[in-house]
C-alpha cells in the first residue's frame, strides 16, 4: 500500500497490492478529475487520460465551451448545475434558493492510519495497516469545504471512500443530495450485478446489461431492505468466478441508499453510491459539518471470486470489532419455530435439557416473553417479563438453564412500539407519524422516533435493565417493520428531511452503547429475517440473521448471494424442522446440517418432538461444526457451481489460508436418471501439494484436483448432500 502525490503532474496515486487509483488536478481552477482505477500501474504521468488536451479543452484554453468541458470531464466528485448535465454527487439548497455546487482543489493531507467517522460505522486499521488521503476541496461562493477521504489497506485491494461537508459561511445550507463515492470511467463490456429479493428471498444475484441512460437500485424504507442491497458491481461480459474484471461498490450504511450507473453519449459511465436523495434534506448550520458514510471500492482481475475473498478479508480484519470475530460462536437452539408464542418456563427447560444431551451450547428465547404478548399485536415497548409465562421472572429461568449447562440468549425488538402497550398509552407521540394523519401500521406496530433523546434513552435503559437482571450472553436484535409516515414532533418543520438519517444514527448509538457496556455480549442483528444485512450493522455485531427462510434448498441461493460479499462467519444459519415452516419442503436432516454449516451454526426446532432418527444426528453435526468451524470462519471461499445457474446442484469450497485443508460442500438438489457422476474442478489449492480425501483415503495432487477435477457420485433422491474434506499430506 502507498499513497503519493506527483507535484509536477498534479496527480495522486493510491496503490494497493494489485491495484492503482489515480486522481488528477486539472487546469488553473483546480478541477478534480478521476484518471484511472484498475490493475496496478507504475506511471503517475497519466493525466492525459482525463482528455484535457482534446476538444472542448479546459476552460483556460477554451472557455467558450465551458459547459461541454464540464459535461465530459471525468469528475472525481461532480457538482451541480454549473455545466455538468450528468448526475451530481452533491446538491444543496442555499440561502438564496439555489442548488449549484462547484468544488475545486484546495489542499491535501496524506496520513498513516485511518480516522474514524463520528457516529458512523466504518473500516479501521492501525498506522502500519492503512494510509489515508484527505483531499480538500472548496466552493467559495457557498462557503463550503469538502474533505474527500480515501483509505487503502495493507494486503487488500480496496479503497474506502467517504466525504465530509463543512459549512464555513455565516448562513445555513441544506444538503439535498450527497453521494459518498462517484467514479467516472469508460464503458467497456461491463454488465451490472446487483442483489435483489424480498422477505425470505434475500440477496439473489441479478445481472443486466448497461444501456444508455440511468440504471439504479436503492431503498427508501429506512433501512437496507430485503428488496435491494447496498451493493453493485460492474462485471466484464466474459468474467467468471476466477477470471475477468470486476469493480465492486459496497455501502457501509444501514438506512436509505442509492446506487446508480449512468451511461452517456460518449459511452462513459458514472457510478455513484450514497444516501438516497428521496426524503433527504439535511441542514448544515454555520460552523457545522456533515459526515457521509463510507463506500468500499474493490477491483478484481480474478473474477467474482477475487472480489468475494477481498471483501471477506476486509470485513473480518477491518470492520467487525466483536471479540467473537475470531472465536467459535456457541451452537444455539432458538425456540421460535419450536413454540412460537406458546411457551413457558417448563417448556423452555425441557428444550434446554434435551439440547444439552445433544451437545448444543445455548438456548435463545425468542419473541413473546414480555408484557402480555401472546401474538404479534401487543406489548412492544413494554420490556418487562410476562409473569404468567415465566413465573419467578427471567433470572429464575436463566439460572436454571445455566445449571443445565447452557448459555442463555434473548430476543428484543427495541425500536418498535405496539399501539396496545403501556408505553404507547403513556407516550403516543413517541411513534414516528405525521401529525393529523392516521399512521400506517405494519404488523400492527409503529416505529419509535429515536431522534428524540428521551426515547433513545428509554430504549437503551429498558434493554440494559433486562441484560443486567440475569446472566444473558446473547441478544438477537430484531426490527420487523420499515419506516413510513415520516414525521417527528421533535424535529422542526425545516428539518423533517433529516429524520431517516438521524434514525439510523440513533440505531448506531444504541448499539455502540450496548457493545461498550456489555463488551462480551454476542450480538446478532436481524430485521424481518434478512433485511438490514449490511456492513454498517456488521460493525456492531459479528453475525446477522441471514433470512427467515430456513429451508436448506431455498438457502442455497440466499447464501450464494450473501457469501458473494460477506464472510460465511457473518451469516446466521440454522437447521430447522420439516416440513419446512416457510415452503413446506421435506429435506434430509443431514442436508439441512451441511447447508447450515456455511454460517453460524444452530437449530430452530422443537428438539423434544423431532423424530428420533433426526435427534440422533445432532451430536454428529455438533462435532462436525467444531471440527470445521475454524476453517469455515477464516478460510478463503470459492464458488464452484451454482444451483441458480444449472438448476441441478450446488457446490462451494473453503480453503485454509495456508492451503493445508479444504472443505467442499456438494448439494444435489435434483437427481437425474441415467447421468454420469459430476466432475468438480476445485480452486485455491497448492498445486504441488498432495491432498488426502478423509472419507476415501485417496490422495491427489492439488494441480490434479484443480485442473482435472474430482468425481462426485450421484446420490439416490433429491435434496441430498455430502462434504468432502481434503487434508494436505506432510
Amino acid at each position: 500500500m502507498n499513497i503519493k502525490f506527483d507535484e509536477q503532474n498534479r496527480v495522486f496515486q493510491l496503490d494497493t497490492e494489485h491495484t492503482s487509483y489515480l486522481i488528477g488536478i486539472a487546469d488553473q481552477e483546480g478541477f478534480i478529475g478521476h484518471i484511472y482505477y484498475g490493475k496496478k500501474i507504475s506511471d503517475s504521468n497519466v493525466a492525459y487520460l482525463m482528455r484535457t488536451e482534446e476538444n472542448p479543452l479546459v476552460p483556460s484554453k477554451n472557455n467558450r465551451d465551458r459547459s461541454s468541458f464540464f459535461d465530459t470531464f471525468p469528475m472525481e466528485f461532480p457538482g451541480c448545475n454549473t455545466g455538468d448535465y450528468r448526475e451530481s454527487a452533491i446538491e444543496v439548497k442555499d440561502v438564496n434558493g439555489h442548488n449549484a455546487v462547484e468544488l475545486v482543489y484546495k489542499g491535501h493531507r496524506i496520513l498513516n492510519g485511518k480516522p474514524g467517522l463520528p457516529g458512523l460505522p466504518a473500516t479501521f486499521g492501525a498506522e502500519d495497516e492503512c494510509m489515508t488521503l484527505e483531499l480538500e476541496a472548496e466552493d467559495k461562493v457557498l462557503g463550503m469545504e469538502a474533505v474527500l477521504r480515501y483509505s487503502v489497506f495493507r494486503g487488500l485491494d480496496v479503497v474506502a471512500r467517504s466525504v465530509e461537508i463543512k459549512n464555513v459561511s455565516k448562513d445555513s445550507f441544506f444538503l439535498t443530495r450527497l453521494m459518498s463515492a462517484s467514479v467516472d470511467m469508460d464503458q467497456e463490456d461491463y454488465r451490472l450485478l446487483t442483489l435483489h429479493g424480498s422477505w425470505a428471498r434475500e440477496r439473489h444475484m441479478d445481472f443486466r446489461s448497461i444501456g444508455y441512460g440511468k440504471q439504479s437500485v436503492g431503498s427508501t424504507k429506512g433501512e437496507s431492505s430485503h428488496q435491494e442491497h447496498p451493493f453493485m458491481a460492474l462485471v466484464s461480459e466474459k468474467a467468471t468466478q476466477e477470471s475477468g474484471n470486476v469493480y465492486g461498490f459496497h455501502f457501509v450504511y444501514s438506512g436509505n441508499f442509492f446506487a446508480q450507473v449512468e451511461k452517456n453519449q460518449f459511452d462513459n459511465l458514472r457510478v455513484q453510491m450514497g444516501i438516497h436523495p428521496k426524503n433527504f434534506c439535511f441542514e448544515v448550520r454555520a460552523g457545522e459539518s456533515f459526515v457521509a458514510p463510507e463506500v468500499i471500492l474493490t477491483y478484481s482481475a480474478e473474477g467474482l471470486g477475487g472480489m468475494s475473498r477481498t471483501l471477506h478479508d476486509l470485513y473480518r480484519q477491518h470492520l467487525i470489532r466483536s471479540p467473537y470475530k475470531d472465536k467459535k460462536r456457541p451452537i444455539l437452539i432458538n425456540n421460535w419455530e419450536a413454540t412460537y408464542f406458546n411457551f413457558n418456563t417448563e417448556k423452555l427447560i425441557a428444550i434446554a435439557k434435551e439440547a444439552k444431551k445433544a451437545g448444543i451450547e445455548m438456548l435463545v428465547m425468542d419473541d413473546g416473553w414480555f408484557g402480555h404478548r401472546n401474538d404479534d399485536n401487543t406489548s412492544l415497548g413494554d420490556w418487562t417479563v410476562n409473569g404468567e409465562k415465566l413465573p419467578g421472572g427471567l433470572k429464575v429461568l436463566v439460572d436454571e438453564v445455566n445449571k443445565i449447562g447452557l448459555k442463555f440468549g434473548i430476543w428484543f425488538e427495541p425500536e418498535m412500539i405496539s399501539p396496545d402497550s403501556e408505553l404507547y398509552r403513556e407516550h403516543p407521540d413517541w411513534a414516528i407519524a405525521i401529525e393529523g394523519r392516521v399512521p400506517c401500521r405494519s404488523r400492527n406496530q409503529f416505529v419509535l422516533d429515536l431522534t428524540r433523546p428521551e426515547v433513545l434513552d428509554y430504549v437503551y435503559s429498558a434493554v440494559a435493565a433486562v441484560l443486567h437482571s440475569a446472566n444473558i450472553e446473547y441478544v438477537k436484535w430484531d426490527m420487523n417493520r420499515q419506516l413510513t409516515d415520516l414525521g417527528s414532533l421533535y424535529l422542526g418543520r425545516e428539518n423533517q428531511g433529516e429524520l431517516s438519517h438521524r434514525y439510523v444514527l440513533a440505531v448506531y448509538e444504541l448499539q455502540e452503547r450496548l457493545t461498550k457496556e456489555f463488551p462480551n455480549l454476542l450480538l446478532e442483528n436481524c430485521s424481518g429475517g434478512g433485511a438490514r444485512f449490511d456492513p454498517g450493522m456488521l460493525y456492531y455485531s459479528p453475525q446477522i440473521w441471514c433470512s427467515d427462510d430456513t429451508d436448506a434448498i431455498e438457502r442455497l441461493e440466499i447464501q450464494e448471494g450473501t457469501a458473494l460479499i460477506y464472510p460465511l462467519s457473518t451469516m446466521g444459519a440454522h437447521v430447522s424442522d420439516c416440513p419446512n415452516h416457510t415452503v413446506g419442503r421435506t429435506t434430509p436432516f443431514s442436508t439441512r446440517g451441511n447447508v447450515a454449516l456455511a454460517g453460524t451454526f444452530g437449530y430452530e426446532l422443537d428438539i423434544t418432538k423431532i423424530p428420533e432418527e433426526d435427534r440422533k444426528q445432532i451430536p454428529g453435526q455438533v462435532a462436525m461444526y467444531h471440527k470445521y468451524n475454524d476453517l469455515v470462519r477464516n478460510g478463503d471461499y470459492y464458488r464452484l457451481a451454482s444451483y441458480r445457474e444449472n438448476h441441478y446442484y450446488d457446490c462451494y469450497e473453503v480453503v485454509a489460508k495456508d492451503k493445508s485443508e479444504a472443505l467442499i460442500t456438494f448439494v444435489q438438489v435434483l437427481n437425474r436418471a441415467n447421468h454420469h457422476s459430476r466432475c468438480i474442478r476445485l480452486s485455491g489449492l497448492d498445486p504441488k501439494r498432495q491432498y488426502r480425501d478423509e472419507e476415501t483415503g485417496e490422495i491427489y495432487f492439488g494441480d490434479t484436483l484443480m485442473n482435472a477435477g474430482i468425481l462426485v457420485q450421484g446420490m439416490w433422491g433429491d435434496f441430498r448432500s455430502k462434504l468432502i474434506h481434503l487434508v494436505a499430506e506432510h
